[in-house]
């Protein structure tokens, strides 16, 4: 993995603002401390404050046992899930936007999304009949592995049309991407069509987003995927660098742009398919956060990947603690929340003049 990139200087980016970067990361993770602190107390039941300093120093056997149940089986693991989800939509929107050199692009632009929300709704309708011998194989692993493979698929089929003698066209791969994005859609309704009652609802509570029925399991399936991504970004945030000035210029520069572009290409589908299948549909994060940080600070993705990461999870459990109050008791779709949030924000980004130059780069 360490040869996704040559020993090359580090190339100087236009506009880049990476002294700032330090100061930024700290203050999302300050932000993340207090979404986390939020997700914890925020819920129709009793466990505030008091319980939850109770529960961390120690004494939580101050606690009653009802809400010693609902903070380890419930706040717990949600706000965990939250953290995992958020940071691998806005990692991979990050490397997407990197990878294209357009600080608008978006997973759902090459069909990732799509690929791994049709493999979800496989995985949702057929999972006790056609792939229930699968199912029993992979277990709690079942529904993240199917996700992944669906994103990998249609992110292999694009790269595969969108190559040609070596070289892969960023043009090509978008336009491949909203046919495929469009055929996925169309076998998604397909299997909708054909599903039960029980599986129907099933889709549609997850088709909008959520974080409710969390579980240690859930964190499990999905942290391999989530780690994976995080884990190429000392390895790849120099070679987007190198990217932003052309494939051209970054292959003179002894950047292997074509492992670059496959190794992000499969991190960005792992990481969506996880968070595809534990959280369903949940827009704007991935394409926002970025966008928003790359204004604060710079083009360098040595602080932005990482930032991305921080403020995605803290945008998302901000989001998820929205959700679960304004209508309490009852629990609003946290896709719901994102895209009242993140919409506004997106049309005031795409109208300013970062925004009309990024849609010319489309």
């Amino acid at each position: 993995m360490a040869t996704f990139v040559a020993k090359t200087a580090r190339p100087t980016v236009p506009g880049d603002r990476s002294a700032s970067g330090v100061i930024v990361v700290a203050l999302l993770l300050i932000l993340l401390a207090a979404g986390a602190f939020a997700s914890l107390i925020t819920g129709p039941t009793g466990v505030g404050l008091p319980d939850l300093i109770a529960y961390f120093s120690g004494r939580s056997a101050e606690m009653s046992p009802q809400d010693l149940a609902i903070m380890e089986a419930v706040r717990l693991p949600r706000t965990a899930l939250g953290i995992l989800v958020g940071a691998g939509l806005g990692v991979s929107g990050a490397m997407m936007q990197g990878l294209f050199r357009n600080p608008l692009a978006d997973p759902g632009i090459v069909g990732v999304t799509s690929g791994a929300a049709f493999a979800a709704v496989c995985a949702i309708v057929l999972g006790g009949t056609v792939l229930a011998p699968v199912q029993a194989l992979l277990g709690n692993q079942f529904l993240p592995i199917m996700a992944f493979a669906g994103g990998l698929a249609n992110t292999f089929l694009l790269y595969a049309i969108a190559t040609r003698n070596g070289q892969t066209s960023t043009t090509a791969l978008i336009l491949s991407g909203i046919a495929i994005g469009a055929m996925s859609a169309a076998a998604t309704g397909l299997l909708i069509f054909i599903a039960d009652d029980r599986a129907l609802r099933d889709i549609t509570f997850w088709s909008l987003g959520s974080l409710g029925g969390a579980t240690y399991a859930k964190i499990l399936a999905t942290l391999p995927f989530i780690l994976f991504v995080l884990a190429i970004i000392p390895f790849v945030a120099r070679g987007l660098d190198a990217l932003v000035l052309g494939d051209a210029a970054a292959f003179h520069m002894g950047i292997p742009v074509q492992r670059l572009k496959r190794w992000s290409i499969v991190a960005v589908a792992a990481a969506c398919g996880a968070t595809v299948a534990v959280a369903g549909s949940i827009s704007f994060v991935g394409i926002v956060v970025p966008h928003l940080l790359r204004l604060a600070i710079g083009p360098s993705h040595r602080f932005l990947l990482p930032a991305s990461a921080i403020g995605g999870s803290a945008l998302l459990l901000f989001a998820d603690s929205i959700a679960r109050t304004v209508a309490a008791p009852a629990e609003l779709p946290i896709g719901i929340i994102t895209a009242i949030l993140g919409a506004p924000v997106f049309l005031f980004l795409l109208l300013g003049r970062s925004g009309r130059a990024a849609m010319d780069g489309l």
